[in-house]
């Protein structure tokens, strides 16, 4: 569940960026940086598991910029009248 993290002190942009880079790495599959530098190597997790990332980013979005992001709200009524015969 998403918490906010990316609500308060941060733009519309940036987070469009993060949801951007998120699913560019779940698109790879990729879950860990890898690198290698003079015959040794190292891995790195990420601070945020790919999966938290795009929840908060679809929780932020609408909260930071609600024209673009909000869902719409469809507003209707029906009405049932009886015709006798």
């Amino acid at each position: 569940m998403a918490k906010g993290l990316f609500v308060v002190g941060f733009e519309t942009e940036e987070v469009e960026a993060i949801l951007a880079k998120a699913k560019e790495m779940l698109t790879e599959g990729k879950t860990l940086m890898s690198w290698g530098e003079g015959g040794s190597s190292a891995s790195k997790q990420f601070a945020m598991p790919v999966v938290e990332v795009l929840a908060e980013c679809a929780y932020a979005l609408p909260i930071l910029d609600p024209e673009t992001y909000s869902k719409k709200r469809r507003v209707g009524a029906t009405r049932i009248i009886s015709i006798e015969k």
